[in-house]
């Protein structure tokens, strides 16, 4: 009798249920919101040591204006005379509980500051990148579909000329020539005293002059504002519109390259819907990643941008309240400034995640 030898079974083979490195967008939400908090700790602790690297805020904005007596019964009442360490960990549990302190130049408390003019610069801020996406992507397109002809040259140099001339000359340049010479536009300031009077008795006045100028229902105060509101955000914008072109070209071009473009190609889709249709929704992802950097850059601008123009913001107060040697003010509108940029990136890294799920992993 013969028997058959039994075949060998094939060994079993276990699948592993494969997981995401990047742990999903809740992960990746989570992480980057924890992120925040160091970031803020940082840029708030350096504004603390870098200002008192000049001594007490007290000497340096009264020093010579009072005697000997009362500079000292001044320091003493405002706790100046303490151990340094002792007046940082005060300075970061007054800031972690909405606690800015009083300027020493005013005498105000400087939360009313920040929250008085801090919608002006949010304002300006806003306008500002409204000028950057209107300008920029438009021109990148362009400066992609004629690569390395007459016009896409000229945009690179344009471009260069946005993001390389101090904003202070641009806005100076800009008021000589459409407020002095063609006389179309306001030289300075948010608004005409009578637009500014109009807005001031508003019941419910938001602070944000767009908003006032709609709510007095005055057409020819809303015309106003938005015209003292050009020149600076134009000057401001075109500080970021240099970066977006780049971008722009660069990542448009990367796109035409793509086998998908190609295949359009192949159907006989014209260059201009290739770059308007197929390659320009891609070519975005990068500009939504660096908002966040070009806020910190608006940011900084606007120092420059609102002095320039008197457009009393927080960037014009922090120029006053510098040359009034008012750091306690100075520390205050900066700590703002870096929980508005922390926040902004952390806002447009979500964005990005959901646009784009590579960026998560």
């Amino acid at each position: 009798m013969t028997t058959v030898a039994a075949r060998p079974t094939a060994p079993q083979v276990t699948r592993r249920k494969r997981t995401s490195p990047g742990g999903g967008i809740g992960r990746y939400i989570a992480v980057r919101f924890l992120l925040i908090f160091p970031t803020i700790f940082i840029l708030v602790s350096m504004v603390f040591w870098l200002m008192r690297a000049t001594g007490d805020p007290i000497t340096a904005a009264l020093g010579g204006r009072l005697t000997a007596d009362q500079l000292a019964e001044r320091i003493h009442a405002a706790g100046y005379d303490r151990p340094i360490l002792i007046q940082y960990f005060e300075y970061l549990g007054q800031i972690f509980t909405g606690n800015f302190g009083t300027t020493i130049s005013t005498n105000k408390p400087v939360v009313d500051v920040l929250l008085t003019y801090g919608v002006a610069t949010a304002e300006l801020a806003f306008y500002a990148l409204v000028v950057a996406f209107i300008v920029g992507i438009p021109l990148g397109m362009v400066a992609a579909y004629f690569r390395d002809k007459g016009q896409d040259a000229s945009l690179r140099i344009f471009a260069i000329l946005c993001y390389a001339t101090p904003v202070f000359f641009s806005g100076l340049l800009l008021k000589l020539v459409f407020s002095v010479w063609f006389k179309v536009l306001p030289v300075a300031g948010r608004a005409t005293t009578g637009s500014e009077l109009q807005m001031q008795f508003l019941p419910n006045k938001t602070g944000i002059y767009t908003i006032d100028a709609i709510m007095t229902g005055n057409p020819a105060v809303l015309m106003d504002v938005l015209a003292h509101a050009v020149l600076p955000a134009i000057a401001l914008g075109l500080l970021t519109a240099g970066v977006f072109l780049r971008l722009v070209r660069t990542n448009v071009i990367g796109t035409l390259g793509t086998d998908y473009v190609d295949a359009a190609r192949s159907r006989g889709v014209s260059e201009f819907r290739l770059v308007s249709k197929h390659a320009y929704r891609p070519a975005l992802i990068p500009i939504i990643t660096v908002i966040g950097l070009q806020i910190a850059l608006l940011l900084g601008g606007a120092v420059l941008t609102e002095t320039t123009f008197e457009w009393k913001g927080l960037g014009f107060m922090l120029s006053e309240f510098l040359k009034a040697r008012d750091f306690v003010a100075v520390q205050g509108i900066v700590a703002l400034l870096a929980v508005i940029v922390a926040l902004s990136n952390f806002i447009v890294d979500i964005i990005a995640a959901i646009i784009d799920p590579r960026v998560r992993y």
